[in-house]
């Protein structure tokens, strides 16, 4: 299949300089150099589908300096089309420091009081772009202030009346919003717009507040609209749920150095498989192929660090299915 005739997915949000301690297991604090690794989910997931051989483009804002161009100029590299992308003059692009302690798990400190992609307006999205799109593809960070969040609402609006599908992954994090409380309000305010959803077992026990091994909790996050909803369970693998039937898929065993990026790897290798078909969503045998390869795609992702970096080619996630097949 040829990159061309893949259909276009639109990522939105958020991409900014995560600051990685070049030392694991320590806090930030302890740290004493750091390697400077371009981040932000949405944009992480644009370029994981292009490394996979999908066509993706990235909707969001930078400020107009040298982390903004830069992060600009990653894109490209990695053959996300950057039309969408604007800058801002008078706000920089967000920083965010990142420590992965002793077992891998991140610890966030982030820089943006406002940052360029918190200040995306309506005015500035590329709506043709979006239309165009067989999936559009957001997260939560885009709804926690104006005027970023009425561009995301539109943006949502544009693509559902262009019968795009909508793909939400909230990426939770805490220390953005003003509360917890505000956060799963915010989270859950767009819930039931969306055609499918990822959540990690971590953010159904935050927006619960109950047991996420329990069905039953999970199922409390369903709705009519949902095609797909997926439960990523770290190296255990995730569990899928859709209108007609459910069920667990493992994941793989590897080395983890760092979890960071490793759920938008995984996220952006189903998008490809969802708009290259999406009777994905109604045949079971399909749907766990993909996230059999979605698994993998997220495993290798944990084994070296920052995110872009360490995204994997098919080829790459092939190896991996095929190692564990035998």
């Amino acid at each position: 299949m040829t990159i061309t005739s893949s259909p276009l997915v639109v990522s939105f949000g958020e991409m900014l300089i995560d600051f990685v301690p070049d030392v694991a297991g320590v806090s930030l604090a302890e740290s004493s150099g750091f390697i400077k690794a371009p981040g932000g989910a949405p944009a992480n997931v644009a370029c994981a589908i292009t490394k996979l051989g999908g066509k993706s483009a990235f909707i969001g804002k930078v400020g107009d300096d040298e982390f903004g161009h830069m992060l600009v100029g990653i894109l490209k590299k990695n053959g996300v089309n950057s039309e969408g992308v604007c800058y801002d003059e008078h706000a920089r692009t967000a920083l965010a420091f990142v420590t992965l302690k002793k077992n891998g798990e991140r610890e966030f400190m982030f820089y943006r009081n406002p940052s360029a992609d918190m200040l995306l307006k309506e005015s500035e999205l590329k709506m043709d772009l979006i239309k165009q799109a067989k999936v559009f593809h957001y997260g939560s960070i885009s709804l926690i202030s104006e005027p970023c969040r009425s561009a995301h609402l539109a943006a949502m609006k544009a693509a559902r009346a262009a019968g795009v599908l909508l793909s939400y992954d909230p990426n939770v994090r805490l220390p953005l919003w003003p509360s917890a409380d505000a956060a799963r309000d915010g989270i859950k305010s767009i819930w039931n717009e969306a055609d499918f959803i990822k959540v990690s077992d971590d953010e159904v026990a935050f927006l619960t507040q109950k047991d996420p091994e329990k069905e039953d909790v999970v199922l409390s996050l369903w709705h009519d609209r949902l095609k797909l909803l997926i439960v990523t369970d770290g190296e255990k693998g995730c569990r899928y749920f859709t209108k007609s039937f459910k069920g667990k898929v493992p994941g793989f065993s590897v080395k983890t150095v760092d979890t960071t990026g490793a759920g938008d790897a995984f996220v952006g290798s189903l998008l490809v498989s969802v708009a290259k078909d999406t009777s994905i969503f109604d045949d079971e045998k399909k749907l766990r192929e993909a996230l059999t390869f979605a698994n993998a795609c997220g495993a290798i992702c944990t084994t070296q660090k920052g995110a872009i970096p360490a995204l994997p080619s098919s080829s790459d996630a092939l190896a991996l299915v095929k190692s564990k097949a035998n």
